[in-house]
């Protein structure tokens, strides 16, 4: 016998509301972040990818998410090249924060397809 019901009703990604907060309010964060100085970015940006990788974290322990458990900790190391270019201690114009951008949504989007594909929705 299966527990992907109980997986599927503990999943915050299966509700709107979790996932909105969960997932798509940082999202929209780090995109609307990148309209503000330098500084400010890097705080958001921070703030989000602590906030989203903490939430996939939480939901994977949660429900067996597959890909949960490596966007988690995706999202997490992404704070590191954030903070390099926040500090100034890599410089770069606003191309390379948008290219952050797109490694980081991107990424995480690749993560979630590939893992999801090859192991199910839960493992």
């Amino acid at each position: 016998m299966t527990n992907a019901p109980i997986q599927i009703s503990r999943d915050w990604l299966g509700r709107v509301h979790t996932s909105l907060l969960a997932w798509w309010a940082p999202t929209a964060a780090i995109v609307a972040g990148l309209f503000v100085p330098v500084s400010v970015r890097a705080v958001i940006w921070i703030i989000a990818l602590v906030w989203i990788g903490m939430a996939c974290i939480l939901n994977a322990r949660r429900c067996n998410r597959t890909h949960c458990r490596y966007t988690g900790p995706f999202y997490l190391a992404m704070i590191v090249p954030v903070m390099l270019l926040g500090t100034g201690l890599v410089a770069v114009n606003m191309f390379g924060w948008v290219c952050l951008g797109a490694i980081i949504l991107g990424g995480s989007w690749l993560i979630w397809w590939a893992t999801e594909r090859a192991w199910g929705k839960f493992s």
